[in-house]
């Protein structure tokens, strides 16, 4: 409950609320012992995908939001060149005239599907009633770098196909769907593809070196992510690919013209080096950006936005800031 001093402060900059300091111990002590364990094996691997996809069954989903599985070749498009896989999330009030959000998943590369995510997707069909497209792109170990990065190239592809406007399109992304978000829109403006309007990162995986993870002064303090196994997985993914390509490398990249971010990150997680660090980038290179640091929250703690306050909060200004780049701020939030 808001206390009558903090009724002006930003969400992001008020005090944890109780649910969210109960839920963070509860990980702390709860996932990050068996997570710290993680060795990148096969095996493993595949153990992890199953229990994150049976977790994800217990955060329910908007059951108001329509979900359409898709297998679309997009044969308009000859640049396309394997079917998007995934699936459409429409809420009941759905205008694609507005625009369309493309929604990438997070999960170190090798975890994780549209379904595990379902929960902010059907989240920002409800908050923006724009069609949100949910790309189920290859992972690794099997599909390394750049199978990921072709997959939501061609869903990019598709969404102009079906005559979506670039600036009619959001990207949004959380971990390592941030760091493809990014990489995303960073090629299409290196390559004269036409660019988003906007893009949306929630705990966005930036350094797949884990070089900024490992010398941040949270690595003791996240509840969730063990540095060492974020390594891991950024090799599992780059497997045999050079680390300084832009696609990769987001750190060193940026000197294009770039839309609008906003960046949220939990206060206490390890990655908040590397979104300050994004943030910074964009800043040289004169992109306009948006920073929230939120205290004391954990790694895309926006999944919780139906448990926790200030996940809610979270979720309602990239609402707010989806609704503002696109010019839609007459669109009524979601109850």
């Amino acid at each position: 409950m808001e206390t009558v001093k903090e009724v002006n402060i930003p969400p992001f900059a008020r005090t944890p609320s109780s649910q969210s300091r109960v839920l963070t111990t509860a990980v702390r002590f709860g996932v990050r012992p068996f997570a710290g364990r993680i060795k990148g094996r096969s095996a493993t691997i595949r153990l992890w995908r199953s229990l994150l996809g049976a977790g994800a069954r217990c955060l329910r989903a908007d059951p108001r939001v329509s979900i359409e599985p898709i297998i679309d070749p997009c044969v308009e498009d000859p640049d396309v060149k394997r079917p998007v896989r995934g699936e459409w999330l429409r809420s009941p009030g759905c205008s694609p005239e507005r625009g369309a959000i493309l929604y990438l998943h997070g999960g170190g590369y090798a975890i994780c599907s549209p379904r595990t995510h379902r929960v902010i997707t059907t989240r920002l069909a409800m908050d923006t009633d724009l069609p949100v497209l949910a790309p189920d792109y290859r992972l690794a170990p099997e599909h390394p770098f750049p199978a990921a990065f072709e997959d939501v190239l061609d869903a990019y592809r598709l969404l102009l196909a079906r005559g979506f406007s670039s600036d009619r399109i959001i990207i949004a992304g959380d971990s390592s769907g941030g760091h493809l978000a990014t990489a995303l829109t960073a090629e299409a403006c290196r390559t004269g593809l036409p660019a988003p309007a906007g893009v949306v990162l929630f705990s966005p995986w930036v350094d797949l070196t884990g070089e900024l993870a490992l010398a941040s002064v949270s690595s003791s303090r996240d509840p969730y992510i063990v540095p060492a196994v974020a390594t891991r997985f950024g090799r599992l993914y780059v497997g045999k690919g050079d680390w300084e390509d832009p696609r990769l490398s987001l750190l060193t990249c940026p000197n294009e013209e770039l839309p609008p971010f906003l960046i949220q990150v939990g206060g206490i997680e390890v990655l908040r080096a590397e979104a300050e660090a994004l943030a910074e980038v964009l800043d040289e290179a004169g992109s306009p950006y948006d920073l929230q640091i939120w205290p004391e929250q954990m790694h895309v703690f926006q999944i919780f936005n139906r448990l926790l306050p200030e996940a809610d909060a979270a979720m309602r200004e990239a609402g707010r800031f989806i609704r503002r780049v696109l010019g839609t701020d007459s669109i009524t939030e979601a109850a």
